[in-house]
């Protein structure tokens, strides 16, 4: 009798465990990831309130709006390799838009490999990765992107590549023109396609309640070129569009610091130096604000699947631009720079399934993109690997009020760059590390950073911000596999 009550309640317990295991897969939150190209802060969410972005909008008011987050290396393919390993660049770590996590950490765990180890369904739909078979082995099933061209409008294009090609017989490379205003039908776009096969997978997703999934989608505009439908464009008045109040090169900079915008340089109109002329950069701006009404639009699509299937409730949501953007801002186009238009990016967390976090939550202090792995293991009740260098900010989605850390630390190319709270400091050095280029800018009293105060900033401020830069910045290791570097790879970003 005495054994048969053994063995019952050893039964008892075997059966209350499974209970318990298959209780929490139930109800372990599902991940809805998605990356945006090239988006830098340029929404309502972030006081633009001129701007048409409706349902980031509405996103940013459901969850937790981080205002001041940075990127690591303001350049796609590494800026995505160390969100995905939460591992800081270094110079020869994460160096271009060509780097790949698989070769530059090698052998590290990556975000979406750790989630599928711990029972995730894991799925790859767009631009997530640089190269979409960087880290394979992490994806459930092989990773999606929409086939089709950029330009609606193909008479308009070949046209274009005609004249450049007439106009400007020298160039490396001739591309369409870097905006196209077509009145075509949304659904022929990339990003439209995109949205509409998240929305599939979302639908299949669902009907397997009790197997969480890790979604990653990563939508391709605004990236150049501003291809958009019309009717985003007609969302905003040409007259209420300006240059930017810093459309020039900030007094005293090192001219490391301030680059060609050779990413645009290949499109048609566009010359191989020099500033363009008022009217083309006015259309540029004009593009760009009717790719990112036309990207929110989609995104919208998306989060309206996700409640349509009832997934809302246990789906944890992340938003994030891969780095910022210039829109003449330092008389630059593109990212590539250490100024704040290039590090500065937006990062939005919804966590339905986290009473103690409000919506609506604001969060002033400073954040990195290395910090987004941790905080995704946290929020998911998931172990975090040892080689984690970033820090949740499960801590500052509860407690805003929390100081944060102090510094947000990034680099490009031959300049590393530390924010503090009221200060950014750059410096650029060669590969024994001598420095041969400094900038400092007021981020309270110059936060367009026109001025270099090298010169008369407090020594004392230099030194630390110096100081906490050598400690803070990256380290080659071991775990670095250097890849060949192409010159011009700062200057041709895809």
């Amino acid at each position: 009798m005495k054994m048969r009550s053994v063995m019952l309640f050893a039964l008892g317990i075997c059966m209350l465990s499974i209970s318990v295991r298959a209780t929490s897969a139930g109800d372990q939150p599902n991940v809805l990831f998605i990356a945006v190209d090239d988006l830098r802060p340029q929404m309502g969410c972030y006081g633009q309130s001129f701007m048409k972005t409706p349902n980031l909008d509405e996103l940013a008011s459901r969850g937790v709006v981080f205002e001041r987050a940075y990127c690591m290396v303001p350049t796609c393919g590494a800026s995505r390799a160390a969100l995905m390993t939460s591992i800081r660049p270094a110079r020869n770590r994460f160096i271009n838009h060509l780097a790949w996590a698989q070769e530059d950490a090698l052998g590290i765990t990556t975000l979406n490999t750790h989630f599928k180890n711990n029972g995730y369904t894991t799925i790859s739909l767009g631009k997530i990765f640089h190269h979409p078979e960087d880290e394979l082995e992490g994806w459930s099933e092989k990773p999606w992107r929409p086939s089709g061209v950029e330009y609606q409008d193909k008479q308009g294009l070949r046209q274009a590549i005609e004249k450049e090609k007439r106009d400007r017989p020298n160039k490396k490379e001739y591309r369409g023109m870097p905006y196209e205003n077509a009145d075509a039908p949304e659904t022929e776009y990339k990003d439209y396609k995109l949205a509409s096969q998240a929305i599939e997978k979302l639908s299949s997703l669902a009907s397997h309640p009790d197997q969480p999934f890790f979604l990653a989608v990563g939508f391709f505009k605004p990236h150049l070129p501003f291809v958009a439908p019309r009717k985003y464009w007609d969302l905003y008045e040409r007259e209420t569009i300006h240059l930017p109040d810093n459309y020039g090169p900030p007094e005293n900079a090192p001219s490391e610091a301030v680059h060609n915008s050779g990413e645009l340089r290949s499109y048609a109109t566009i010359p191989g130096k020099g500033p363009v002329d008022d009217e083309t950069a006015l259309n540029l701006i004009h593009g760009y604000y009717a790719c990112v009404s036309f990207t929110d639009a989609q995104i919208g699509r998306l989060l309206s699947a996700l409640k349509e299937n009832h997934l809302d409730e246990n789906t944890m949501i992340v938003l994030w631009g891969d780095h910022g953007w210039q829109l003449g801002e330092h008389g630059m186009w593109n990212k590539h720079s250490c100024f704040e238009t290039s590090m500065h990016a937006p990062l939005i967390f919804v966590a339905p399934n986290q009473s103690e976090i409000k919506p609506g939550t604001r969060v002033p202090a400073l954040t990195e993109f290395i910090d987004v792995y941790p905080t995704l293991c946290d929020l998911a009740s998931l172990p975090k690997p040892d080689h984690l260098q970033g820090e949740t900010l499960v801590p500052l989605m509860k407690h805003p009020e929390l100081p944060g850390k102090g510094y947000a630390v990034g680099r490009f190319m031959a300049g590393d760059t530390i924010r503090s709270d009221e200060y950014r400091y750059s410096e650029y050095s060669d590969k024994s590390a001598n420095v041969y280029g400094r900038m400092i800018y007021d981020q309270k009293a110059d936060p367009k950073e026109t001025v270099n105060i090298l010169d008369s900033a407090p020594k004392s401020i230099l030194e630390n911000l110096k100081e906490e830069l050598d400690v803070r910045k990256g380290k080659d290791s071991s775990l670095t596999k250097v890849k060949p570097q192409t010159k011009d790879a700062s200057e041709t970003d895809e």
